[in-house]
């Protein structure tokens, strides 16, 4: 009886000590599986901050690299520019050039029908250091700022001398001629337009006037 009664505890202690190995072994296999868990999810959220910053890098790195491109775009398109500027500005100085040749000529011939002109409106040129063609028209259009009258002088100039008819015909015609070609060679329409606003432009008028006077009147 009594080696029934052992064997019996013997059981329920070899029972009790198996059910709480069971138990540990559990509970080592649920803390096992909660820390594979903590642990993927700690790799997880690396995995997420490490794309994280790579996406926040690059677009760093794009934004950086589009800047750099429109400055490079930018300075392409300044120097671009300044080419053309440069070439425009060569151009523009060799039809100056090419323009002055010319002109000269053409200043000697207007000069020629300006000097008896000038003698009969009794008009002297301006004591200037300029082209002997702008101190003669200076001169004239000085004179007829502060004496209107100098235009009647030429009218009867014009009426009562063919010579001085004839030099004032002639002076509109080349004087016409001249600023026809600088409009046709001038593509800025600098030149041009500074010698039609200037004295050559302000001659012509006053000599149009006296010749349409000295025509009209009976």
């Amino acid at each position: 009886m009594q080696d029934l009664k052992t064997e019996f505890f013997k059981k329920i202690y070899f029972h009790k000590k198996s059910h709480e190995s069971t138990k540990h072994v559990i509970l080592t296999e649920r803390q096992t599986s909660e820390t594979g868990k903590k642990m993927e999810n700690i790799s997880i959220t690396i995995m997420l901050i490490t794309s994280t910053v790579c996406i926040i890098c690059s677009l760093f790195l794009l934004i950086n690299l589009h800047k750099n491109m429109r400055e490079s775009t930018k300075t392409l398109s300044y120097q671009y520019n300044l080419i053309v500027k440069m070439q425009n500005i060569l151009k523009n100085k060799s039809i100056i050039n090419e323009t002055t040749d010319k002109a000269e000529i053409i200043y000697q011939d207007l000069l020629q029908d300006l000097i008896p002109i000038m003698a009969a409106m009794d008009v002297m040129p301006r004591t200037t250091s300029e082209h002997p063609l702008w101190r003669a028209l200076g001169g004239i259009m000085d004179e007829y700022a502060k004496n209107p009258f100098v235009l009647e002088k030429l009218r009867r100039a014009i009426k009562l001398d063919s010579n001085i008819s004839h030099n004032v015909a002639h002076y509109l015609n080349r004087a016409n001629m001249f600023l026809q070609h600088m409009s046709a060679t001038d593509t800025d329409g600098i030149l041009s337009t500074t010698f039609t606003d200037g004295l050559l432009g302000q001659s012509l008028t006053f000599f149009a006037q006296a010749q349409a006077l000295a025509t009209t009147d009976k």
